[in-house]
């Protein structure tokens, strides 16, 4: 078969379409023949070194297909169930990967293979942003920086269904009609606008009472002075680049705030938590309360030019791969 592989860190140009040989599922494994394939802005921080990782090396984290085969010991799969994974080993950049049981969901006929691959890793991370680690009210004003990227259209969407009020930084014009058709009542120029001005003049001065932030160096400062006392700063990506180091102390100045630098994988590393987290995402996108966009298509072999525009934010909503 044929997968991307890499074998040092690097621009995308690193990556390569080439063939590979897959073994047989071992025990607790099942083979999935990939349908379609995600793309998730940690793939650029395994292919970058950003997040080590050994070498030679597969990438991506996400994909849906149909069982193929079996491993000893796999007792809830069968070949030929709809399944669907955003948390495996990487390796999803491939004709078909050889998967943990234990990372695999079953889809119901009326998810397609591309909603699920758009929406498993950044669907699963939006259900524990906002129901986890901060668990968002009726009545609730938050911010959400990259409102209209992939996890950020989903949060706009899911935390409008929560009852909240949503504000919501963007890169342009398109991007914030993007992110108002989805949930987001304040969408924000951010290179234009000072949002965190902004904050403070719609609240009247109070704060907010959490901040999703995906993006890192560029707002993560301001973002902290968006907070109401006892806030909660969520720092959940680094598309600009690594926050800066912080004083402990800071925080108590500052209003008691809470910060938090979260991870999907920590969060659905127990069996039942991947279902529970699942279940509820499942739920929202059938019942039509979260709808996935995907909005750029790539054929695999061309994943470098894919990092590319993702990189260089020419990207909105989900991508995924075609094979």
């Amino acid at each position: 078969m044929k997968a991307i592989r890499f074998n040092e860190a690097g621009g995308p140009e690193v990556l390569h379409w080439t063939d590979i040989a897959l073994h047989p599922p071992q025990a607790d494994e099942v083979q999935v023949d990939h349908k379609a394939i995600g793309l998730n802005y940690i793939d650029t921080y395994h292919r970058s070194g950003l997040y080590p990782i050994d070498f030679p090396s597969g990438l991506g984290l996400e994909a849906a297909g149909v069982v193929s085969a079996i491993g000893a010991n796999v007792t809830d799969f069968r070949i030929g169930d709809r399944v669907a994974y955003g948390s495996g080993p990487l390796g999803a950049y491939a004709e078909a990967a050889n998967v943990p049981a234990d990372c695999l969901l079953k889809l119901s006929d009326a998810i397609s293979f591309e909603t699920a691959a758009a929406m498993m890793l950044q669907g699963m991370t939006a259900q524990y942003l906002l129901k986890r680690t901060y668990k968002v009210q009726p009545g609730d004003t938050i911010l959400i920086h990259a409102a209209s990227g992939g996890v950020g259209l989903l949060l706009c969407q899911w935390a409008k269904h929560l009852g909240a009020t949503v504000i919501g930084t963007v890169g342009s014009d398109e991007k914030a009609e993007l992110a108002s058709a989805h949930g987001c009542d304040h969408p924000i120029l951010y290179r234009e606008q000072d949002f965190e001005a902004y904050v403070k003049e719609l609240t009247n001065g109070q704060g907010l009472p959490v901040v999703y932030d995906s993006v890192g160096a560029e707002t993560f400062m301001k973002s902290i002075d968006c907070l109401a006392p006892l806030g909660m700063m969520v720092s959940y990506g680094n598309a600009s680049g690594p926050p800066p180091a912080i004083e402990v102390g800071m925080l108590a100045a500052k209003g008691s705030l809470f910060l938090t630098r979260p991870s999907l994988f920590t969060y659905v590393a127990k069996r039942d938590d991947l279902l529970q987290t699942c279940a509820d995402l499942f739920n929202v996108v059938e019942n039509g309360h979260v709808k996935i966009e995907i909005n750029q298509t790539y054929h695999i072999s061309d994943a470098a030019k894919a990092h590319r525009d993702l990189e260089t934010r020419k990207t909105t909503g989900s991508t995924i791969f075609s094979l």
